[in-house]
């Protein structure tokens, strides 16, 4: 991306304070994620939505924690790795993201081109190819500023989910009831609905960006890293508290409306088998009307757009710091030619699968399995990383951040065997 000194769009003020946790967090609502949890609000209805309360504060501190790794030591999750722990370890998790990523950019892609056509009947494959290079060129192009701004407009787009939910017809006392009082069967349908909510709300990729994106952002600044100003520190702190938990919290509330949406009108006309969210957009359209149907729709195009750059950024991000490549969106193309090269290659790769014929559905659940396997072993790697103060100097996380780390980790190692073993 071409430097700016200055933004040529100005954000509205309440956006200026919002950044890096914000995108994350209306990026980790994806269109694949849009799918899954259509499918949890049509197979079960209400009764799933107290995961959400469950996963909020997990997914807050795991997300919290990395944002303090990039801020605090002027560099990325995976530049960490390469300085204070294996090489191994370093590549087979990068690896692993990489692949989790382009197949998870060829599933949104894909799930962008049907929700454009249904809207605008046209040739899917084409509508994939476009939306790949207008987000290449996009991410290549703009001005990191500038950019950065357009992301934080888009997440306005999960809007048309909450408005789903105000014109669909509620039981809000179910609702209510779903949301406080959980219920959960030991059997193969309630395990995989968790094990789907859990490893789909909290993602590895998400680990990699916001981190990165900390660092980008002091870059911007000409600030340098925490550990070098710890007396800065408390307002940067502050700053990244207050934007993770406003972006993961419309996050979740965004996923909630998705589950009750569906589950006031799918599941309450006995459509309980959605495979993906634009089926579930086509399935609202004679229950829940035109408006509800066109919503639920652009919003897939709407997340598509958000989270199609988080997926290819973060990948690129994870494999710069490797190889010791020149990395950041406020660099020049002559610049970071690498780093933009890994941004155009998962995305075309995530455009290509869409032309091999592989079922959709079962190269997400590869992708989960992915994810499934990397976010423990990552997820303790970052933990140690954020207690050591060789690496964080006094700004290790306290304490109570600490507890729900570990907590985060710990449940996402239980939903890693569940799905792997239950």
């Amino acid at each position: 991306m071409d430097n700016a000194n200055s933004s040529t769009q100005e954000d509205h003020p309440l956006l200026a304070n919002l950044g890096p946790g914000l995108i994350a967090g209306a990026a980790d609502d994806d269109p694949s994620g849009i799918g899954t949890y259509s499918q949890i609000g049509a197979q079960f209805g209400y009764s799933m939505a107290w995961t959400m309360v469950m996963a909020l504060p997990l997914l807050i501190s795991i997300q919290s924690i990395c944002a303090r790794i990039g801020a605090t030591t002027g560099r990325g999750i995976a530049h960490n790795l390469r300085r204070h722990y294996s090489p191994v370890l370093l590549r087979t998790m990068v690896t692993l993201l990489v692949v989790a990523n382009v197949i998870n950019l060829g599933a949104d892609l894909g799930a962008m081109a049907a929700a454009l056509a249904l809207l605008l009947p046209g040739p899917v494959h084409l509508f994939v190819v476009l939306f790949g290079l207008a987000s290449i060129l996009a991410e290549v192009l703009v001005s990191y500023e500038r950019y950065a701004s357009i992301l934080k407009w888009t997440t306005l787009s999960l809007f048309s989910y909450i408005a789903v939910v105000l014109v669909a017809d509620v039981n809000w006392a179910d609702a209510v009831r779903g949301l406080t009082v959980p219920t959960f069967a030991l059997d193969n349908d309630h395990t995989m609905a968790l094990v789907a909510i859990f490893g789909t709300t909290i993602s590895p990729y998400l680990f990699f960006w916001q981190s990165g994106q900390e660092v980008e952002e002091r870059k911007r600044r000409h600030a340098k890293p925490l550990c070098i100003t710890p007396r800065e520190a408390g307002p940067e702190l502050r700053r990244i508290r207050n934007d993770t938990l406003f972006g993961m919290g419309f996050s979740n509330i965004t996923a909630m409306s998705i589950m009750m949406a569906t589950a006031a009108t799918l599941h309450a006309n006995g459509m309980t088998d959605i495979q993906s969210a634009q089926q579930a957009a086509s399935a609202l359209r004679p229950i829940a009307g035109e408006f509800a149907f066109a919503l639920f729709a652009l919003g897939i195009i709407g997340t598509g757009l958000l989270a199609v750059p988080v997926l290819a950024g973060s990948a690129a991000y994870a494999v710069s710091e490797t190889f010791k490549w020149t990395e950041g969106l406020d660099r020049k193309p002559r610049e970071a030619k690498a780093f933009y090269a890994v941004i155009a290659l998962a995305t075309l790769g995530g455009v290509a699968l869409n032309f091999t014929g592989i079922d959709p559905m079962r190269a997400l659940y590869w992708s989960a399995v992915i994810n499934g396997l990397l976010a423990p072993p990552l997820m303790i790697v970052t933990m140690m990383i954020a207690r050591n103060p060789r690496i964080m100097g006094r700004l290790t996380i306290p304490g109570s951040l600490a507890i729900g780390g570990w907590l985060s980790t710990a449940v996402m190692s239980g939903v890693a065997l569940l799905f792997l073993f239950g």
